[in-house]
């Protein structure tokens, strides 16, 4: 799985929050950094750690 600044991914569905898109800002050693621009955290910054993506958002 690529991950570089600008790529989409599928984020799982965790907690209270579903399932959603995430746009990666820059890439750390166990987490990507950037923002969520689907679902109820859309616009939210965040740092999900690796296992949180499902995969590279293909659109």
């Amino acid at each position: 799985m690529e991950l570089q600044e600008g790529t989409v991914v599928v984020i799982y569905a965790f907690d209270d929050i579903p399932e959603h898109l995430f746009r990666i800002s820059e890439v750390h050693e166990d987490c990507v950094g950037g923002y969520s621009i689907t679902g109820p955290l859309a616009g939210e910054y965040g740092e999900p750690s690796f296992d949180l993506i499902l995969k590279v958002h293909e659109g």
